[in-house]
């Protein structure tokens, strides 16, 4: 009976659940940070927007400097590698050009070489951006920084243009003519040569006029060609510099003297920079003519608080080694300038234009004038390269015989094609304002405002404006790299002021 009990025990005890030796995951609640990564998939925050927007920056930024670069590659590396050209035709007809300032490069650069021959003659091989000079005479520029290679416009031309490194010693405008005498330092057996033109461009320039000043070229500085600013930089210390000019060349260099003094030598200098004076000298009654009477009184505002003296009104009369001598000269003044008609023609000769400032016209004598006459002769030799193919074209087809049918009417159309290329625009010079850099980093600005006049603006939005415009205007990619290269040097290390 026992047993029977206790078999019947054991047996309810095997149905009865045994409690697990374990707690499962049901059974216990375990805290949110004791959770395995891995007992369920992880959730991504959400980014902040302000994370986002930083991402998408980022990447953009990134997209533009790796695009920037590459296309900066692309254009400097096309500027110095140029292609094949075509070599001179001698069915074309030649074209000799002059010179190799402002007008000359405009001309070349607007020009279509394949329709002529070429020749460029110039004393300098290189192209001189003159509105900086004053920049190099400071040393805020390297000379080489605004000096533009000849070639490095010629060779990206269709046609080969010749580039001849020599000073024109006469011409012969009925024999169509021009003698050149070779000044380079390499020289060949034959120092002069004279070669025929069909066409000839005077864009020599003007000589520096000296007014009959006694004294001018042997104890003064012009500004005008790089050695003249390579000059200036080299001269030694003195305690009084006097400008002579109020034109913007002259309040530009000013103002650079000034910015010289008061940015290196007064730090290096400290002892010298409170004995310079800087003083501006003009015949005038004011400085900057060509500007608005509200630009001329800030200009000259600026300078009393940059204690520049001005002078006006008064005209240099000698020039000694340390002293000029203030007092009204003689007037007379030579003439060296050629006359032209209004297609740029020089009046008594045939097949010659001259351009820039070697020409007596109503303009002044000023870069952005000879840029946009030389810019006119491109389109003038193009319209001119085509009236001449017409008249080749006429020739060829009046040899016709008198039995062809559209012989009349072939001759009738070019003879009015040809009456329509000898209409010859006049040239029209139109302004694009003046500007000019007053030192303490600011500058002014006449600007042209649709047809009712000018707008008028100065300060450092100007400055920028200045500097951003003459980046613009040098013509190759090469030179805006190194003038802003040099502006970041001079902002951030300073001028150098030693001297050789």
């Amino acid at each position: 009976m026992q047993v029977a009990r206790t078999r019947i025990h054991l047996g309810r005890r095997a149905l009865t659940p045994r409690p697990a030796a374990y707690p499962t995951h049901a059974s216990v609640r375990i805290p949110r940070r004791l959770v395995s990564t891995e007992s369920s998939p992880s959730v991504t925050p959400t980014p902040s927007r302000w994370h986002r927007v930083l991402q998408t920056t980022g990447r953009v930024t990134l997209f533009t400097i790796v695009t920037a670069s590459g296309l900066l590659y692309y254009f400097a590396y096309k500027d110095r590698t140029p292609g094949p050209q075509l070599p001179h035709d001698p069915t074309k007809k030649d074209l000799v050009i002059l010179g190799s300032g402002w007008g000359a490069t405009s001309l070349i650069n607007s020009l279509d070489t394949s329709d002529y021959n070429v020749y460029v003659i110039s004393p300098r091989n290189y192209f001189l951006f003159t509105p900086l000079l004053p920049s190099v005479a400071t040393g805020t520029l390297s000379p080489r920084s605004i000096v533009q290679p000849t070639r490095y416009m010629t060779r990206h031309k269709e046609r080969q243009v010749a580039v001849i490194e020599a000073g024109a010693t006469d011409v012969d405008p009925i024999n169509k003519t021009v003698t050149f005498a070779d000044n380079s330092e390499v020289q060949g057996l034959v120092s002069t040569t004279t070669m025929k033109y069909d066409y000839l461009v005077y864009a020599v320039g003007a000589e520096t006029q000296t007014f009959n000043i006694p004294g001018v070229r042997e104890h003064s500085c012009f500004m005008k060609e790089l050695d003249d600013a390579e000059k200036v930089l080299s001269l030694p210390p003195s305690p009084d510099k006097v400008v002579v000019g109020g034109g913007p060349t002259g309040v530009e260099l000013s103002g650079e003297l000034h910015d010289f003094l008061e940015d290196d030598l007064r730090s290096w200098y400290p002892e010298l920079a409170d004995h310079i004076r800087i003083t501006l000298v003009e015949a005038l009654p004011s400085v900057l003519p060509m500007f608005s009477k509200q630009l001329i009184d800030y200009t000259e505002s600026t300078f009393k608080e940059a204690k520049i003296d001005i002078l006006t009104k008064t005209m240099v009369k000698e020039i000694k080694e340390k002293a000029v001598v203030l007092q009204m000269p003689d007037k007379t003044i030579a003439e060296t300038r050629y006359h032209v008609d209004e297609s740029l023609r020089m009046k008594g000769a045939n097949g010659i234009f001259a351009i820039g400032d070697c020409t007596a016209t109503s303009y002044a004598p000023t870069a952005q004038v000879a840029a946009q006459e030389g810019s006119y002769l491109g389109r003038i030799f193009k319209q001119l390269a085509k009236h001449d193919a017409l008249v080749e074209q006429l020739a060829e087809v009046k040899t016709l015989p008198d039995s062809e049918i559209e012989k009349k009417t072939k001759i009738e159309t070019l003879e009015s094609q040809i009456a329509k290329t000898e209409k010859i625009r006049p040239f029209k010079y139109s302004h694009q304002g003046s500007l000019a850099y007053i030192g303490s980093d600011k500058a002014i600005a006449d600007l042209p405002f649709f047809q009712s006049g000018n707008i008028a603006t100065a300060g450092v939005a100007t400055y920028l404006f200045w500097r951003s415009a003459y980046l613009s205007k040098l013509f190759s990619l090469r030179n805006r790299a190194l003038v802003a290269t040099d502006w970041i040097k001079v902002k951030v290390f300073g001028r150098d002021v030693s001297r050789e």
